[in-house]
Protein backbone atom coordinates (compact mmCIF):
# COMPACT_ATOMS: atom_id res chain seq x y z
CA UNK A 1 0.00 0.00 0.00
CA UNK A 2 1.48 3.63 -0.97
CA UNK A 3 2.27 5.07 2.41
CA UNK A 4 1.10 8.32 1.82
CA UNK A 5 -2.70 6.99 0.67
CA UNK A 6 -1.90 4.92 3.68
CA UNK A 7 -4.49 6.45 6.71
CA UNK A 8 -4.33 3.57 9.43
CA UNK A 9 -4.36 4.47 12.70
CA UNK A 10 -0.26 3.04 13.65
CA UNK A 11 1.05 2.34 17.45
CA UNK A 12 4.68 4.13 16.64
CA UNK A 13 8.05 3.75 19.00
CA UNK A 14 10.99 5.98 19.70
CA UNK A 15 13.37 6.08 22.20
CA UNK A 16 16.85 8.09 23.24
CA UNK A 17 15.70 11.10 21.88
CA UNK A 18 18.22 13.60 23.93
CA UNK A 19 17.08 16.56 22.97
CA UNK A 20 19.80 18.27 24.68
CA UNK A 21 21.56 17.95 21.54
CA UNK A 22 20.21 20.57 18.52
CA UNK A 23 20.02 18.12 15.88
CA UNK A 24 18.06 15.82 17.87
CA UNK A 25 15.26 18.85 19.22
CA UNK A 26 14.66 19.44 15.66
CA UNK A 27 14.21 16.13 14.60
CA UNK A 28 11.80 15.84 17.69
CA UNK A 29 10.20 18.80 16.24
CA UNK A 30 9.55 17.21 13.02
CA UNK A 31 7.66 14.66 14.13
CA UNK A 32 3.92 14.67 13.43
CA UNK A 33 1.36 11.69 13.05
CA UNK A 34 -0.27 10.36 9.60
CA UNK A 35 -3.54 10.18 11.18
CA UNK A 36 -5.25 11.99 14.10
CA UNK A 37 -5.72 8.32 16.01
CA UNK A 38 -1.98 7.37 16.11
CA UNK A 39 -0.51 6.51 19.36
CA UNK A 40 3.48 6.95 20.23
CA UNK A 41 5.42 4.93 22.70
CA UNK A 42 8.80 7.06 24.11
CA UNK A 43 10.55 4.44 25.43
CA UNK A 44 12.85 6.56 27.78
CA UNK A 45 16.18 8.61 27.74
CA UNK A 46 14.06 11.88 26.54
CA UNK A 47 16.45 14.05 28.13
CA UNK A 48 18.19 14.44 31.31
CA UNK A 49 16.96 17.95 32.56
CA UNK A 50 13.70 18.02 33.42
CA UNK A 51 12.49 21.36 31.53
CA UNK A 52 13.65 19.18 28.24
CA UNK A 53 11.65 16.49 29.05
CA UNK A 54 8.48 18.41 29.66
CA UNK A 55 9.05 20.27 26.66
CA UNK A 56 9.51 17.15 24.85
CA UNK A 57 7.00 15.30 25.96
CA UNK A 58 4.55 18.37 25.98
CA UNK A 59 5.47 18.74 22.55
CA UNK A 60 4.30 14.78 21.68
CA UNK A 61 1.19 14.95 23.59
CA UNK A 62 0.33 17.33 22.00
CA UNK A 63 0.10 15.95 18.29
CA UNK A 64 -0.08 12.21 18.95
CA UNK A 65 -3.34 10.81 20.06
CA UNK A 66 -1.86 9.05 22.74
CA UNK A 67 2.05 8.62 24.19
CA UNK A 68 2.99 6.08 26.32
CA UNK A 69 6.40 6.80 28.25
CA UNK A 70 8.57 5.25 30.14
CA UNK A 71 11.97 6.39 31.77
CA UNK A 72 15.94 5.84 30.43
CA UNK A 73 18.60 6.10 32.69
CA UNK A 74 19.24 9.97 31.67
CA UNK A 75 15.64 11.35 33.01
CA UNK A 76 16.63 9.66 36.07
CA UNK A 77 19.89 11.31 36.73
CA UNK A 78 20.21 14.21 38.92
CA UNK A 79 21.94 16.30 36.45
CA UNK A 80 24.38 18.79 37.65
CA UNK A 81 22.67 21.25 35.20
CA UNK A 82 19.66 20.57 36.27
CA UNK A 83 18.48 23.18 38.92
CA UNK A 84 16.11 20.24 40.27
CA UNK A 85 17.72 17.99 42.41
CA UNK A 86 15.75 15.19 43.24
CA UNK A 87 17.19 11.95 43.39
CA UNK A 88 16.26 7.67 42.88
CA UNK A 89 12.59 7.10 43.46
CA UNK A 90 11.69 10.65 44.18
CA UNK A 91 12.69 12.17 40.89
CA UNK A 92 10.47 8.90 39.00
CA UNK A 93 7.56 9.86 40.89
CA UNK A 94 8.06 13.57 39.77
CA UNK A 95 8.19 11.89 36.20
CA UNK A 96 5.15 10.24 36.46
CA UNK A 97 3.26 12.87 37.79
CA UNK A 98 4.93 15.32 34.53
CA UNK A 99 3.42 12.71 32.61
CA UNK A 100 -0.23 12.62 34.30
CA UNK A 101 -0.29 15.80 34.10
CA UNK A 102 0.19 16.08 30.12
CA UNK A 103 -1.74 13.24 29.75
CA UNK A 104 0.56 10.27 28.80
CA UNK A 105 0.56 6.78 30.10
CA UNK A 106 3.35 5.86 32.07
CA UNK A 107 4.35 2.11 33.87
CA UNK A 108 2.52 2.73 37.13
CA UNK A 109 -0.76 3.66 35.50
CA UNK A 110 -3.51 1.54 34.29
CA UNK A 111 -2.29 -0.33 30.82
CA UNK A 112 -3.90 1.31 27.74
CA UNK A 113 -4.88 -1.35 25.17
CA UNK A 114 -4.58 -0.79 21.34
CA UNK A 115 -7.67 -1.29 19.42
CA UNK A 116 -6.36 -0.12 16.18
CA UNK A 117 -5.11 -2.57 13.41
CA UNK A 118 -2.93 -5.29 15.09
CA UNK A 119 -4.91 -5.11 17.99
CA UNK A 120 -6.52 -5.35 20.68
CA UNK A 121 -3.11 -5.78 22.52
CA UNK A 122 -2.51 -4.19 26.11
CA UNK A 123 0.36 -1.55 25.57
CA UNK A 124 2.53 -1.92 28.68
CA UNK A 125 5.11 0.87 29.88
CA UNK A 126 7.40 -1.17 32.22
CA UNK A 127 10.45 0.53 34.56
CA UNK A 128 12.57 -1.92 35.73
CA UNK A 129 16.58 -0.65 35.63
CA UNK A 130 19.22 -3.32 35.72
CA UNK A 131 20.68 -5.75 38.33
CA UNK A 132 24.21 -6.12 37.15
CA UNK A 133 23.33 -10.05 35.67
CA UNK A 134 24.44 -9.17 32.27
CA UNK A 135 28.17 -9.89 33.15
CA UNK A 136 31.45 -10.08 31.34
CA UNK A 137 32.82 -13.45 30.47
CA UNK A 138 34.49 -14.85 32.91
CA UNK A 139 32.90 -12.91 35.82
CA UNK A 140 30.41 -14.86 38.62
CA UNK A 141 29.71 -11.95 41.23
CA UNK A 142 28.65 -8.36 40.94
CA UNK A 143 31.91 -7.14 42.50
CA UNK A 144 33.85 -9.29 39.92
CA UNK A 145 31.71 -7.74 36.86
CA UNK A 146 32.50 -4.06 38.12
CA UNK A 147 36.02 -4.47 38.48
CA UNK A 148 36.46 -5.76 35.29
CA UNK A 149 34.88 -2.98 33.79
CA UNK A 150 36.04 -0.33 35.82
CA UNK A 151 39.76 -2.65 34.44
CA UNK A 152 38.47 -2.33 31.20
CA UNK A 153 37.98 1.67 31.30
CA UNK A 154 34.02 0.84 30.70
CA UNK A 155 31.95 2.63 32.98
CA UNK A 156 28.35 3.71 32.58
CA UNK A 157 27.88 7.62 33.90
CA UNK A 158 25.06 6.18 35.80
CA UNK A 159 27.26 5.14 38.45
CA UNK A 160 27.96 9.29 39.18
CA UNK A 161 24.51 10.91 38.27
CA UNK A 162 22.05 7.67 38.78
CA UNK A 163 20.74 7.48 42.52
CA UNK A 164 18.73 4.72 43.77
CA UNK A 165 17.68 6.45 47.11
CA UNK A 166 15.83 5.25 49.25
CA UNK A 167 17.15 2.21 48.34
CA UNK A 168 20.66 0.97 49.19
CA UNK A 169 21.62 0.04 45.27
CA UNK A 170 20.62 0.37 41.68
CA UNK A 171 20.06 -3.15 41.76
CA UNK A 172 17.74 -3.30 45.09
CA UNK A 173 15.68 -0.84 43.08
CA UNK A 174 16.09 -3.13 40.21
CA UNK A 175 14.13 -5.89 42.17
CA UNK A 176 11.38 -3.95 43.80
CA UNK A 177 10.67 -3.03 40.20
CA UNK A 178 10.45 -6.34 38.96
CA UNK A 179 8.20 -7.42 41.74
CA UNK A 180 5.64 -4.46 41.45
CA UNK A 181 5.59 -5.31 37.95
CA UNK A 182 5.12 -8.57 37.65
CA UNK A 183 1.91 -8.07 39.69
CA UNK A 184 0.63 -5.40 37.69
CA UNK A 185 1.10 -7.72 34.81
CA UNK A 186 -0.38 -10.71 36.16
CA UNK A 187 -4.21 -8.27 36.33
CA UNK A 188 -3.60 -6.66 33.10
CA UNK A 189 -6.77 -7.18 30.63
CA UNK A 190 -7.16 -11.17 30.33
CA UNK A 191 -7.13 -12.68 27.10
CA UNK A 192 -5.05 -9.53 25.39
CA UNK A 193 -1.74 -10.08 23.81
CA UNK A 194 0.62 -7.41 24.63
CA UNK A 195 3.24 -4.65 23.62
CA UNK A 196 5.80 -4.71 26.25
CA UNK A 197 8.08 -1.59 26.34
CA UNK A 198 11.07 -0.84 28.91
CA UNK A 199 14.26 1.27 27.72
CA UNK A 200 16.70 -1.49 28.46
CA UNK A 201 16.24 -4.98 27.03
CA UNK A 202 14.49 -7.52 28.89
CA UNK A 203 16.47 -10.17 27.08
CA UNK A 204 20.58 -10.30 26.50
CA UNK A 205 20.67 -11.13 23.56
CA UNK A 206 21.03 -7.28 21.87
CA UNK A 207 24.34 -6.35 24.07
CA UNK A 208 25.89 -9.18 22.29
CA UNK A 209 26.81 -6.76 19.75
CA UNK A 210 27.95 -3.98 21.83
CA UNK A 211 31.72 -2.69 21.10
CA UNK A 212 32.35 -2.88 24.38
CA UNK A 213 30.78 -5.66 26.24
CA UNK A 214 31.12 -4.52 29.55
CA UNK A 215 28.46 -2.09 28.99
CA UNK A 216 25.93 -5.02 29.09
CA UNK A 217 26.07 -4.82 33.15
CA UNK A 218 24.05 -1.61 32.77
CA UNK A 219 22.05 -3.14 30.06
CA UNK A 220 18.86 -5.07 32.17
CA UNK A 221 18.58 -8.01 34.12
CA UNK A 222 18.15 -11.93 33.80
CA UNK A 223 14.94 -11.69 35.80
CA UNK A 224 12.79 -10.88 32.66
CA UNK A 225 14.28 -13.24 30.12
CA UNK A 226 11.49 -14.98 30.10
CA UNK A 227 9.01 -11.86 30.35
CA UNK A 228 7.77 -11.72 26.10
CA UNK A 229 6.69 -15.81 26.61
CA UNK A 230 5.13 -15.60 29.97
CA UNK A 231 3.12 -12.73 29.58
CA UNK A 232 2.30 -12.93 25.41
CA UNK A 233 4.11 -10.44 23.67
CA UNK A 234 2.82 -9.41 20.58
CA UNK A 235 6.45 -7.72 20.58
CA UNK A 236 8.52 -6.05 22.57
CA UNK A 237 10.19 -1.99 22.42
CA UNK A 238 13.36 -1.19 24.06
CA UNK A 239 16.41 1.37 24.01
CA UNK A 240 19.36 2.06 25.51
CA UNK A 241 21.54 0.60 22.91
CA UNK A 242 21.52 2.99 20.40
CA UNK A 243 21.46 0.25 17.58
CA UNK A 244 18.18 0.10 16.27
CA UNK A 245 17.28 -3.18 14.74
CA UNK A 246 14.84 -6.20 14.48
CA UNK A 247 15.46 -9.37 15.81
CA UNK A 248 13.28 -12.28 16.67
CA UNK A 249 13.44 -14.58 20.22
CA UNK A 250 11.38 -17.39 20.51
CA UNK A 251 9.17 -16.04 17.13
CA UNK A 252 8.45 -12.70 19.38
CA UNK A 253 9.13 -9.15 17.43
CA UNK A 254 12.01 -6.98 19.52
CA UNK A 255 12.43 -4.22 18.27
CA UNK A 256 15.28 -1.23 19.18
CA UNK A 257 14.13 2.30 18.40
CA UNK A 258 16.40 4.93 19.37
CA UNK A 259 17.47 8.29 18.02
CA UNK A 260 20.79 8.07 19.95
CA UNK A 261 23.31 10.60 18.95
CA UNK A 262 23.95 12.86 15.86
CA UNK A 263 27.63 11.58 15.42
CA UNK A 264 26.18 8.11 15.60
CA UNK A 265 23.98 8.88 12.14
CA UNK A 266 26.46 8.28 9.99
CA UNK A 267 27.24 4.67 11.02
CA UNK A 268 26.17 1.59 9.17
CA UNK A 269 24.11 -0.08 12.38
CA UNK A 270 22.43 3.23 13.20
CA UNK A 271 20.17 4.22 9.97
CA UNK A 272 18.65 7.89 9.95
CA UNK A 273 15.94 8.21 12.92
CA UNK A 274 12.77 7.94 12.30
CA UNK A 275 9.34 6.50 14.03
CA UNK A 276 9.33 2.86 14.01
CA UNK A 277 6.01 1.54 13.45
CA UNK A 278 4.93 -1.30 15.92
CA UNK A 279 1.75 -2.09 15.33
CA UNK A 280 -0.04 -3.46 12.57
CA UNK A 281 3.39 -4.97 12.07
CA UNK A 282 5.10 -3.30 9.49
CA UNK A 283 5.98 -5.22 6.00
CA UNK A 284 9.23 -5.09 4.96
CA UNK A 285 11.17 -2.08 4.56
CA UNK A 286 8.62 -0.27 7.15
Amino acid sequence: MDQVADKTPKLYAISDLHVAYDENRKFLESLRPQTDEDWLIVAGDTAERLADVEWALRTLTDRFAKVVWTPGNHELWTHPSDPVKLRGEARYRHLVELCRELGAATPDDPYPVWRGAGGPVTVAPLFLLYDYTFRPEGTHTKSEALEAAHAAGVVCTDEMMLHPDPYPALDDWCRARVAFTEERLAQRPPGLPTVLINHWPLVRHPTRILHYPEFALWCGTELTADWHIKYDAAAVVYGHLHIPRTTWHDGVRFQEVSVGYPREWTRDHHPAPRLRQILPEPGDGA
